[in-house]
């Protein structure tokens, strides 16, 4: 089975790991300190914080940039459900912004129409889907207009630029994890990255027990530190990075070039995006058929995400008991019946690549 997802980890990683464990570095320290000033470097922030995932990086963007209990939050329904959890350990209110048909992430002209029905909301969590940026051009314009704090949500889009600013740099603060699945790993851990020196310490608190000097606690804070371990991993990750997103956008390029089906819609791109293509997500009436069929021939797929966010239980739940109406978002409805991820990660070979474009290409559904 050609898999999904795959981790590039070689031995250089597997020696810095074993180098820092001999050294007995193993919770927080200079590894990580190091990882952060080299993770901003690299992508081009001023100033970054590494936490112990992505989905508390999102917590702590939140809490830094004012989010309090009954705050209304625009984020998307299309995108795994931390975006949303981390809204709702704020005691927050998420508010669903409806996505764009070609691009999957959140529509301008929806955000419009959100900030019309709910002109409280003064804080916007987006995610910049599958390696695509968010118009940013548009909603920047529209968030300005309306005074609402951006927090960009970069957890599949390490690398990606916007009229070649980088992701992460836009808004009050930008969130990434370091999932094994993602463009680059720590095994766990994420990142904070802002323009703003004083929120990034302020997140540096909320990350260690409220302290950025040892037992001097200024704020009640949390324990999401990463480990040592985690940011040697990332350290080795980091020279690579470049090199695995231009694999991915190869592999792409060759899905663009090769997969020639009516029956299959390949992802849009927005021009003004340097998409690393965290996922290549196909669009298809007949999502069951393929994957049964895909499967059949040894080709692994993914479905992100079968559920909207608005859809699930734990969302209706809260926000029922928060006397909440949730917002129709009819086209992450109809989006999520639609989708389906193949290989595009850097370890799939050329052979492999000609062999699911083949297949696909074969693929006839019985309409």
């Amino acid at each position: 089975m050609i898999p999904i997802a795959k981790p590039n980890i070689d031995n250089r990683e597997i020696m810095k790991v074993v180098s820092t464990m001999e050294q007995g570095l193993l919770a927080q320290g200079e590894l990580v300190f190091e990882f952060e000033k080299n993770f901003a470097r690299h992508f081009g922030y001023h100033h970054a914080a590494a936490i112990s995932n992505g989905t508390v990086a999102l917590h702590v963007a939140l809490k830094a940039a004012g989010v309090k209990p009954g705050d209304l939050v625009l984020t998307t329904p299309f995108s795994f459900i931390a975006t949303s959890n981390a809204i709702l350990y704020c005691d927050a209110i998420p508010c669903f912004v409806d996505i764009s048909e070609e691009t999957f992430n959140i529509s301008p002209d929806s955000l419009q129409e959100a900030i019309k029905q709910h002109p409280e909301a003064k804080y916007l969590l987006l995610v910049h889907l599958f390696g695509q940026s968010c118009p940013m051009d548009e909603i920047m314009s529209i968030a300005n207009a309306n005074g609402i704090k951006v927090i960009e949500d970069c957890a599949q889009a390490h690398g990606a630029t916007f009229n070649n600013q980088p992701v992460g740099s836009f808004g009050v603060c930008g969130t990434f994890s370091f999932y094994p699945t993602k463009n680059m790993t720590t095994g766990e851990g994420g990142m904070l990255t802002s323009t703003d020196e004083q929120f990034i310490l302020y997140c540096k608190k909320l990350i260690n027990h409220g302290s950025l000097v040892r037992y001097v606690h200024e704020i009640t804070g949390y324990n999401y530190r990463l480990t040592n371990l985690a940011a040697a991993i990332g350290l080795i990750q980091l020279k690579k990075i470049n090199e695995m997103n231009t694999k991915r956008k190869h592999n792409a390029n060759f899905y663009y070039k090769n997969i020639n089906n009516v029956n299959v819609e390949l992802p849009k791109i927005d021009p003004r995006s340097d998409h690393v293509f965290h996922q290549f997500t196909l669009k298809t009436d007949f999502r069951d058929e393929l994957i049964d069929y895909l499967t059949h021939n040894q080709i692994g797929t993914g479905i992100y995400y079968p559920i909207p966010i608005h859809r699930q239980q734990s969302i209706i739940e809260y926000l029922s008991f928060k006397k909440v109406k949730i917002s129709e978002c009819p086209v992450a409805d109809k989006t999520s019946n639609q989708v389906l991820a193949i290989p595009v990660h850097p370890s799939v070979t050329k052979n492999e690549l000609e062999y699911i474009a083949d297949v696909i290409n074969h693929f006839l559904p019985r309409k």
